[in-house]
């Protein structure tokens, strides 16, 4: 199992592109791999022939550096491997995972005394209690197990433990039974569907987890007048006959990337290994794009030296292939600010987004609303207005700086013109 991204430690098997006996020259792909990331292609660079097939697809988890497949030189004699196992050459590693039982709320399992065993069992040290409660009366369980009891309705007094000293787990709960009617305390379990966690889906919770846990965020919004914007838009597609169509989002990108070079200090990261905040000179843009499989953030690079019919063009076709599972690492992993934009969604008006690590800030863009203004003449006009909210890594940005960020950002969409400067 190849790592083919950085932060990789186990894939799942896809499609195998070769079967056994099949010959395979350098570049040829091999089998589809779901990565911590995406669906990639492993390719292989030399030349075989495929022998044995060790891992078929649907295989979850698999540690990088197990065998998952026996390429041997062409000419040799393939049969030899038709029982060839991965215990053959000593077994498989697993890749790291979490303990099953989690201790919700502390990095750190909580230490106490060996639990109680069921009524007349012994305990650990030989002796003797007639409960399965801990002597200060509380249930023996762990904390896991609390939390899915809750959730399913389940009365924790019911359930037998199989931990340690009768200790309820999660798996207790789980694979709890009613007997017969339930306690008036418990109230039947809600009709649900399991979803496997992919790949994918755990990196994407654990990132965004670390990253709530260790940025210390804080949020700024401003109220930016799209008028202009939408205006100067509509007059740049109706000119181009169809050979482009800019977005909103086009110009968010370019204004973004100009406004990040005059505070460069949002354009910036915090490097605690290295002891220093990094500061980019070019404005490499990550575009939160939603996946059938979870969000991707591909990166829009030199955004700020790219004109709007480039970035529209770059925009599409990143979309399109993180949709489609086929970018490259190097189209996703990277970046110096991102932008998480709902804004075709008409009901929501604003929101605040999670900084993708170890980038110092995201910007939410809401959608559209016509909003009633001062006129020139003292009466009542309608302005089309979005809401931006920034996030911002306080160890990097301050509050001052941030404010800076959004101001230059705002003339830059009030005046829009001024990107085609």
């Amino acid at each position: 199992m190849p790592a083919l991204s950085p932060t990789m430690t186990s894939g799942n098997i896809g499609p195998w592109k070769k079967n056994v006996g099949d010959a395979i020259a350098p570049g040829d792909v091999l089998v589809e791999i779901e990565t911590d990331k995406a669906q990639m292609d492993f390719e292989y660079q030399e030349d075989g022939v495929l022998a044995r097939i060790l891992k078929p697809t649907g295989s979850k988890d698999v540690a990088v550096g197990n065998l998952i497949a026996i390429v041997v030189e062409e000419g040799t004699d393939i049969s030899a491997f038709q029982d060839f196992t991965a215990e053959s050459v000593g077994g498989e590693a697993q890749a790291p995972s979490p303990p099953e039982e989690e201790f919700l709320g502390s990095s750190n399992p909580p230490k106490s005394s060996p639990g109680p065993v069921e009524s007349g069992g012994p305990t650990p040290s030989g002796g003797r209690i007639d409960t399965v409660m801990e002597r200060d009366g509380r249930i023996n369980a762990s904390p896991l197990a609390k939390k899915i009891a809750l959730e399913k309705g389940i009365a924790l007094k019911d359930v037998k433990g199989t931990g340690e000293g009768g200790r309820i787990t999660k798996a207790d709960v789980e694979n709890y039974k009613p007997t017969g009617v339930s306690s008036a305390s418990s109230t039947p379990a809600t009709a649900s569907t399991d979803i496997p966690l992919t790949s994918m889906r755990k990196t994407i919770a654990s990132r965004l987890q670390a990253s709530k846990n260790t940025n210390p965020h804080y949020y700024v919004s401003s109220s930016l007048s799209v008028s202009k914007l939408l205006k100067l838009r509509q007059a740049l597609n109706a000119s181009a006959k169809g050979e482009y169509k800019l977005s909103v989002n086009d110009f968010l990108i370019k204004a973004v990337a100009n406004a990040l070079l005059k505070a460069p200090t949002v354009n910036s990261s915090y490097r605690e290994d290295e002891d220093v905040i990094r500061q980019f000179s070019n404005a490499d843009i990550s575009v939160a794009v939603a996946t059938p499989v979870g969000l991707m953030t591909p990166i829009v690079k030199n955004a700020d030296t790219r004109g709007l019919v480039s970035i529209s063009n770059e925009v599409k076709s990143l979309s399109g292939r993180a949709r489609d599972g086929k970018l490259k690492p190097e189209e996703y992993q990277g970046g110096t600010f991102t932008i998480s934009n709902m804004g075709m969604n008409p009901a929501v008006e604003r929101f605040t987004a999670i900084i993708n690590p170890p980038q110092a800030g995201i910007l939410a863009v809401g959608t559209v609303k016509k909003v009633a203004v001062e006129g020139k003449d003292g009466g009542v006009e309608w302005d089309e207005q979005i809401v931006v909210t920034g996030s911002f890594d306080h160890r990097v940005v301050d509050g001052a700086v941030a404010g800076e960020f959004l101001r230059e950002l705002k003339k830059l969409i009030e005046n829009p013109l001024e990107m085609l400067l």
